[in-house]
């Protein structure tokens, strides 16, 4: 069976002419599974599978698939791709069915939350803080901190596309290939383009993240490799510096090369990650943050530790904001070079 002819549909639903299409070719694999599972054993619960995924594959031909059977709005976009047999939006799931979710939203919060990396980190040469806030009970911000073999201090920070559970479903994913690869001493460019092909191989099309990766030495010598992240700054009481954002965001093309460039920081010098929940964060007057802004706060803070730093940042950030409410997940991560 043809995919159908649906990218006016599949752009009302915000899902995209690529997603949809993946969607439907999931569902026709799980169609044929459950065909031959029936063919040796027939189950109830083989026969139920089976109806709902002919009840998803028939929502597409007639072009209700994805809006809710109660209110007839969209479904949320990450709710379908995580399960593309859902028929109800979140406001209009039965009773039951919203516990079990939000019960099953919760254990991720809390297992995101024991992935992240000890605060106030002292390492050879370095001293280095974040802040990492979620903008839903889930993140699909990624912030990591390492020690490496020879005193290397491994760092990452990315943002995986879209929002909420499959977000951060690949960030957990981007957290064990980091964790386990950076220990063995292989090349920061090459474990940059192992995540890349990894993301290329086991994610939807429309799926990516942008990420910047580095090592640190403890004589200030810091090797960066970015994927389409926001610029890096090095910041000291002499001015801000932008480190190149490189190349393309991972997940996009398999076989993308990744290249570091190298820097040498002096002792009371910064570097400052960010994701562009920070930068683009917006206030009541539908203004942006901004990196500058966010650099001139660091600057001003370079004299103290890592943590007042990020402090006197989220604390301006906030001042900026006002009662504007976050629409993204907020990761900031300051790396101090010490003596």
């Amino acid at each position: 069976m043809a995919a159908p002819a649906n990218f006016g549909h599949a752009e009302t639903l915000n899902l995209g002419e690529l997603l949809y299409t993946e969607l439907y070719q999931q569902l026709e694999q799980r169609r044929a599974k459950l065909q031959q599972a029936a063919a040796h054993r027939q189950t109830a619960r083989v026969v139920r599978l089976l109806e709902e995924v002919d009840s998803a594959l028939n929502r597409m031909e007639d072009h209700t698939f994805g809006i809710c059977e109660q209110c007839h709005q969209s479904v949320e976009t990450d709710r379908l791709i995580a399960d593309p047999l859902v028929r109800f939006c979140i406001g209009h799931l039965p009773p039951a069915e919203q516990q079990r979710l939000e019960d099953d939203l919760e254990l991720a919060a809390r297992l995101q939350a024991r992935l992240l990396p000890k605060q106030d980190l002292v390492c050879d040469g370095w001293r280095v803080a974040y802040h990492y806030k979620p903008a839903g009970l889930v993140s699909g911000d990624y912030v990591d901190l390492i020690a490496g073999p020879d005193n290397v201090l491994y760092f990452a920070l990315g943002d995986v596309s879209g929002k909420g559970v499959a977000a951060s479903l690949l960030m957990s994913n981007l957290n064990a290939m980091f964790r386990t690869l950076a220990p063995l001493g292989i090349p920061l460019d090459e474990i940059m383009c192992h995540a890349n092909r990894v993301f290329c191989e086991s994610t939807l099309p429309t799926q990516y993240a942008t990420l910047v990766a580095g090592k640190a030495t403890p004589d200030g010598a810091v090797e960066l490799v970015n994927a389409g992240h926001p610029e890096p700054l090095v910041v000291s009481m002499d001015g801000v510096r932008k480190i190149d954002s490189g190349g393309l965001p991972i997940g996009l093309f398999r076989d993308e090369p990744l290249t570091s460039v190298n820097l040498q920081l002096h002792p009371g010098e910064v570097l400052v990650l960010y994701s562009d929940g920070i930068s683009e964060s917006r206030n009541a007057h539908d203004q942006d943050y901004g990196a500058a802004r966010l650099s001139e706060v660091v600057r001003r803070c370079t004299a103290q530790a890592p943590k007042d730093s990020v402090a006197a940042c989220i604390a301006d950030l906030i001042a900026f904001s006002g009662n504007a409410p976050a629409v993204d997940d907020q990761t900031l991560m300051v790396l101090q070079r010490v003596e």
